[in-house]
């Protein structure tokens, strides 16, 4: 797939069906306050998901054990959403697909072509360029 149609990867049936999920890796989580993905995560939390930060600078963010690499969490993962450089999606839908997860979300900005091709021959289900905490402020609140 060397083109992506966003349209195709923003359905809201789907997004529906991922905000029910209840298990959430937030790969890049910073334990930075001003920065996009600790305030999603802290969304997360706030809502009742099982938030599981994933980013191998840190040790511990909102008091939540944080894990250098997505098969380093134990147990399973619902949605993987990812904070990372586009560059870098292709090797985390790998891991998404390893570890058994349903949905690969890729916040706003964040497109891959190959990663979402990655993850959809592994069974995921994916999102692309949309932000999970304005997604459930928009269907769950």
């Amino acid at each position: 797939m060397n083109k992506i149609t966003l349209s195709e990867w923003q359905d809201p049936n789907i997004i529906k069906a991922a905000l029910n999920e209840k298990k959430i890796a937030v790969v890049g989580m910073s334990s930075k306050a001003h920065r996009a993905s600790y305030l999603v995560g802290d969304y997360l939390v706030q809502n009742g998901y099982e938030v599981i930060p994933v980013n191998p600078r840190e040790t511990e963010i909102l008091g939540l054990k944080c894990y250098p690499s997505l098969q380093d969490v134990p147990g399973s993962i619902d949605i993987v959403n990812v904070f990372r450089a586009s560059s870098v999606v292709p090797q985390i839908a790998e891991e998404s697909v390893k570890i058994g997860a349903k949905y690969l979300w890729l916040q706003l900005e964040v497109i891959s072509p190959e990663g979402v091709s990655i993850a959809t021959q592994g069974g995921l289900q994916c999102i692309v360029d949309r932000c999970l905490k304005i997604e459930h402020a928009k269907y769950m609140v």
